[in-house]
């Protein structure tokens, strides 16, 4: 790093840190979180030296960033800059490790009420849909529908990825529409994945594709994408059909609450959505699953009664 490592700043440490073990190495928007804590650094210390990060301080540093933000966000700052502390430790430029036994606060998560469609709006959704000879918005809108998949894996669908014979459509990667375009890996290894789709998106896509090149997106064309463009489109839909308007990623919502209303379980609905594990299906859609319970008990005591 820099030979005078004890007047070194942990800010520029940080920094350093970040472009020597992270940049090329990470997710762009990965690379993204690291420079905002970064940021946060040096608005939050920017005068402590590497040799000074003790227990204390570092726990000064976390409570000081946990007055703004919620216990997650904390934790995850926490995290960005763990790794590069016990490196710090591991070179001898930190005596003992600051982070050990850290205490993680932060201000109470705000109540995130997640907006969908009930099965009636999505219906009323999807008869309003104008869907012609060429792909357009609408098109997208009834796949994401469909399948419940992310915006940016929906914009690099081609029609290679459809196998109708066996009813199925193959996610492997995602397109850069906040960059310059062009293909790039899922968000995580689950998030490659096969799902099985209905004999309508068959009909209708098998159709659709026999005039598009097989390993081109179907959605992009040559300007650039926004994703507020599709959010308007949808809202225009909404609000002509008297529904709630959501968004895109609302659409995705709607998908996996329906599915777990119709007692599919959360594994399965963890799989379709490309989750990492089950407990990020469980915490987006824990009041649904209440519900559920809710109706479980109803079950459960109907049942027992009648024994």
């Amino acid at each position: 790093m820099r030979s005078d490592t004890n007047n070194l700043l942990f800010c520029e440490y940080y920094a350093q840190w970040i472009e020597i073990y992270k940049r090329g190495a990470i997710r762009e928007a990965t690379m993204a979180k690291y420079l905002m804590t970064q940021k946060w650094v040096e608005k939050l210390i920017p005068e402590l030296k590497v040799s000074e990060l003790t227990r204390t301080a570092y726990q000064k540093l976390l409570n000081d960033y946990a007055k703004e933000h919620e216990r997650q966000t904390t934790l995850d700052f926490h995290h960005q800059l763990k790794g590069a502390i016990l490196d710090a430790v591991d070179e001898g430029m930190i005596e003992r490790d600051p982070t050990r036994k850290a205490i993680i606060k932060g201000k109470t998560p705000r109540v995130k009420k997640i907006k969908y469609l009930n099965q009636f709006e999505l219906h009323t959704l999807i008869d309003d849909l104008d869907i012609g000879e060429e792909p357009n918005w609408d098109w997208f809108i009834l796949l994401v529908a469909k399948t419940g998949m992310r915006f940016s894996e929906a914009l690099a669908i081609t029609p290679a990825d459809f196998d109708f014979s066996r009813q199925t459509l193959s996610i492997n990667k995602t397109w850069d529409y906040k960059g310059n375009g062009g293909f790039l890996p899922t968000k995580n290894k689950s998030s490659v994945r096969k799902i099985q789709i209905d004999w309508q998106i068959v009909v209708k896509f098998s159709e659709l594709t026999k005039r598009l090149p097989e390993d081109k997106p179907i959605f992009v064309g040559k300007s650039k994408i926004y994703n507020s463009t599709v959010n308007d489109a949808l809202t225009r839909h909404c609000k002509k059909c008297g529904i709630s308007e959501i968004s895109i990623h609302g659409l995705r919502h709607t998908h996996a609450s329906l599915l777990l209303f119709a007692g599919v379980s959360i594994a399965s609905v963890a799989r379709r959505l490309g989750h990492a594990s089950m407990t990020t299906t469980q915490k987006t859609y824990l009041h649904i699953i209440q519900e559920l319970e809710n109706k479980d008990v109803d079950l459960v005591m109907r049942t027992l009664s009648g024994l």
